[in-house]
């Protein structure tokens, strides 16, 4: 698939609409569209030509269930057949309702059980500092009600005790958390020294703005609000 005849970000809709069957986990999946497509369209630097390359970014979805919108900006960005789309979740299929990143060119983490992906970001950002690749940034993808699980909190705390300037956290706030916090979510960040910023999760230059905020010495945490469509 050349670049000239991929599919763009009015195709998404479209290509989401090719994967049926998972109802439960459409709203979601669709909160994360607008982001997942600016850090791939604009932020990244991930490619299918250099999704093996040591020096690369990595993109962690930790709010792996119900990961069709995913799917979708794979396929536009040309890590995915869109012929592959409409058999998703079939057993022979590489598409499960879990993203594997052992059958999927250029997924990072097998995801879904919920507080794992900022936890391995953490330890991703470490890693790649101690090997001395400090251009490569690290970026994770969590739900506001994943939040809730207890290893994220030694996560923030550990990041930004360690000064991981690469690691860039988002959050997709689709007020779906039945705890919540005190002061907001940002708050949460911003006590323990990371950089925050809260957007609309639509907004996509406004999401830009804030994935390429400098933070030297501090991780990045960006709140994305989102409302559900329609």
């Amino acid at each position: 698939m050349t670049t000239a005849t991929r599919p763009g970000y009015e195709d998404l809709p479209r290509l989401i609409s090719l994967m049926t069957g998972d109802d439960k986990h459409l709203a979601a999946a669709e909160s994360t569209v607008d982001v997942l497509w600016v850090l791939y369209d604009r932020v990244l630097d991930v490619t299918p030509e250099n999704f093996r390359d040591a020096d690369r970014d990595r993109f962690l979805l930790s709010k792996g269930h119900g990961p069709m919108a995913y799917y979708a900006v794979l396929t536009a960005k040309g890590f995915v057949s869109e012929a592959e789309l409409p058999t998703w979740s079939d057993v022979a299929s590489r598409l499960g309702h879990h993203p594997d990143r052992r059958r999927l060119p250029g997924v990072e983490i097998s995801s879904g059980s919920l507080g794992h992906g900022l936890p391995i970001a953490v330890g991703t950002a470490l890693g790649l500092r101690a090997k001395g690749l400090f251009a490569s940034q690290v970026v994770t993808l969590v739900g506001d009600a994943e939040l809730d699980e207890g290893s994220n909190h030694e996560a923030i705390v550990v990041a930004a005790r360690k000064g991981l300037d690469r690691l860039t956290t988002v959050v997709v706030d689709n007020s779906s958390s039945t705890q919540g916090w005190p002061g907001g979510i940002a708050r949460r960040f911003e006590v323990e020294g990371w950089v925050t910023r809260t957007v609309s999760g639509r907004d996509h230059d406004a999401l830009y703005e804030a994935f390429t905020t400098p933070h030297p010495g501090r991780p990045l945490a960006v709140v994305a609000v989102v409302e559900p469509k329609g």
